[in-house]
């Protein structure tokens, strides 16, 4: 009787950890995700310094609370880098 237990929840005790271990390994990923980055969106005399929590990770656009579109600064100093709204 022991036997026959044995032999039929082994393969479901196998199939139960691995599903398991999908699902922790999906999690893992996305908390290694990219760190937040600021972007810029242009203040009232269209210089590029209101600040927008943003993201480099794959998403829809970063956007300001008011519909503008937030960019980061590339490595010459122009606001043109299109960042992307964070994972939360």
């Amino acid at each position: 009787m022991k036997s026959n237990f044995l032999k039929n929840m082994v393969p479901i005790a196998v199939a139960v950890l691995g599903t398991a271990g999908a699902f922790v390994t999906t999690s893992m990923q996305k908390a290694d995700s990219a760190a937040p980055q600021l972007g810029y969106v242009l203040d009232d005399n269209d210089i590029c310094n209101v600040p927008v929590q943003c993201s480099t990770d794959i998403n829809p656009i970063c956007k300001h609370s008011d519909g503008q579109t937030a960019y980061g600064y590339d490595a010459q100093g122009n606001c043109n880098v299109t960042l992307f709204q964070p994972s939360n």
